[in-house]
């Protein structure tokens, strides 16, 4: 056990950290994440409800969890979000509730959202280029997810940050672009590396862009970056530009953090996985709808995570013959595989 009271893995990692995810559904179909046109859909009636949602949540802020992330899927495709904000903002234990989106439908519910309690907000951001936002999320419309940035600030919304997936040969050259936009509009730009996880079926290590590759360009073109440190268990490495600028790297491709990860992910329908990178989850949603007591619920979360060992990302830099993660054949068998279905 931590001194806050969360309980710890075999690596002594506490379990301070939840991703939910409220729908396996999205509105893009971005190259890195989902880039086939036709997937199985999580059935409706297996998608735990806002009370269970919550009943579970606060199982896990029993347990240690003090920081909660919203995600899908794209979350604002879940009807009524912001009741399900407001119950778990009612939940004094936990200091953080975030949401990653990817801003297409934000402008219209960013007030709500933010009236209910949610504290901030990661929008997913690859370019600032139309035509190639149209390329890459093949749905989009980047004046919309503009609009919602502005939406949610206009709301309240601080500290926002700027997700960007950053893919060899598709916008590794809008990296200044999207650092200067976002310190001009005091959003913190996180520049991530594209990971081999389930769904990612157009995957090679030729389209991965490094952490050492991205400094070395951004170090070419503004002079000397200073690292900031203090990384803990957060996923991104931070660092400042010459002129200020504060932007975040996550290298979990090359650079796993594995060893300090203190976070899990819970899909719609109430399977959890321990890892971003794990085959198999732990159903939660059937003990919770068959009548098993808190008690038992907490005890299964618990034993689980005591036993926890994994450590994937590290596992599969360390593979020899580095490609896709899961075959689109097995993803269609079992769509918990997916990354848009388990939350990033």
């Amino acid at each position: 056990m931590t001194p806050n009271g969360s309980i710890t893995d075999r690596f002594g990692r506490p379990m301070r950290s939840l991703r939910l995810s409220v729908t396996d559904r999205c509105n893009l179909r971005c190259l890195y994440c989902m880039p086939e046109e036709d997937y199985v859909w999580l059935p409706r009636e297996d998608l735990l409800t806002f009370e269970e949602t919550a009943e579970l949540a606060g199982v896990f802020a029993e347990l240690g969890v003090e920081k909660l992330r919203l995600t899908g899927g794209e979350p604002l495709l879940r009807r009524d979000l912001p009741k399900l904000v407001q119950m778990l903002a009612a939940d004094a234990r936990f200091s953080d509730i975030a949401m990653t989106t990817n801003g297409v439908q934000l402008a219209e519910h960013a007030p709500a959202l933010r009236a209910a309690g949610l504290h901030r907000l990661n929008v997913s951001l690859d370019t600032l280029r139309p035509e190639r936002f149209q390329r890459i999320t093949r749905r989009g419309d980047l004046p919309r997810v503009l609009a919602g940035l502005e939406a949610a600030a206009r709301a309240g919304f601080r500290g926002t940050k700027i997700d960007a997936v950053i893919l060899r040969g598709q916008n590794e050259d809008q990296i200044p672009e999207l650092l200067e936009f976002g310190h001009r509009h005091g959003l913190e730009v996180r520049l991530l590396e594209y990971m081999d996880v389930g769904g990612a079926t157009a995957w090679s290590a030729a389209q991965v862009m490094t952490r050492q590759e991205m400094l070395a360009g951004l170090e070419r073109q503004y002079g000397r970056i200073e690292p900031l440190g203090g990384q803990g268990a957060a996923p991104a490495e931070r660092f400042r530009l010459p002129d200020g600028t504060v932007f975040g790297i996550i290298a979990s491709t090359s650079t796993p953090f594995c060893r300090a990860c203190d976070r899990s992910r819970i899909t719609a329908d109430g399977m959890w996985f321990l890892c971003l990178y794990a085959t198999r989850g732990i159903n939660l949603r059937d003990p919770l709808r068959s009548g098993a007591s808190r008690a038992q619920v907490k005890e299964l979360i618990a034993s689980a995570w005591r036993e926890r060992d994994d450590r994937g990302a590290e596992t599969r830099r360390q593979a020899r013959h580095r490609d896709v993660f899961i075959p689109i054949e097995r993803l269609r068998t079992d769509p918990h595989l997916e990354m848009h279905t388990r939350g990033g």
